[in-house]
């Protein structure tokens, strides 16, 4: 029997090991599975590669995180942002290795990964310091960067409602980035309000079906 249900927020992220790259979920505090990650940061890992789309607010959740030493190298398109104190802090002391991604193009790499395309081409950041070392071509006159997939180790989340088989489905706009950061990775772990008996969710409302879920835990609202 197909059960994905872990116990504890702890047994969720059991096995996360040093140097693991992670791929977390969330737009600012939307969507952010903050309980996740302040039960990784229980563990103290270290030299994490975080991939998101902001460096996290407050001292919850990813600043925590980053806080406690456990991130060597932060992968996002938004790391200065209102709340973002400790990332500033790490960043400015050198304590922090920074590789900046345009959103649409960090969002693309982690769902190539999820769809086994190696790479692909994009104009966006042609000209600019981020097309640096970046193999350029040209399609139809127009100059393009190749960008790489990128695949995670781990893939920390946050749905509304998931099962047993590890289906999710979301609230509005706590949607975001979750979806694609749960199909770059080996192994994706999902932070849910609550589980609900197999066969309660809609089909047509699945947003993440099960093939690409791992565990899943039950945090509350």
């Amino acid at each position: 029997m197909i059960n994905k249900i872990a116990p504890t927020l702890a047994d969720a992220v059991a096995g996360i090991p040093d140097g693991a790259t992670i791929l977390v979920g969330g737009f600012g505090a939307s969507g952010s599975p903050h309980d996740l990650l302040d039960a990784l940061a229980e563990r103290n890992p270290k030299d994490l590669v975080i991939v998101t789309n902001n460096a996290g607010v407050g001292e919850r959740g990813l600043a925590r995180l980053m806080k406690l030493g456990c991130v060597r190298k932060l992968m996002c398109s938004f790391p200065r942002v209102a709340g973002s104190t400790v990332f500033e802090e790490l960043y400015e002391a050198g304590k922090l290795e920074l590789e900046l991604i345009p959103q649409g193009t960090i969002a693309e790499r982690v769902r190539a990964a999820g769809a086994g395309i190696p790479a692909f081409y994009t104009r966006t950041a042609v000209g600019t310091p981020l097309a640096e070392k970046r193999e350029h071509r040209e399609f139809n006159g127009k100059t393009y960067i190749m960008e790489e997939a990128i695949h995670g180790d781990f893939a920390l989340v946050r749905a509304k409602y998931g099962d047993r088989w590890g289906n999710l489905t979301y609230s509005k706009s706590t949607r975001n980035f979750n979806p694609v950061m749960a199909m770059g990775a080996k192994c994706t772990i999902a932070q849910v309000a609550k589980v609900v008996d197999l066969g309660a969710l809609d089909p047509e409302a699945v947003v993440t079906p099960g093939i690409y879920v791992d565990r899943v835990v039950q945090v509350g609202v």
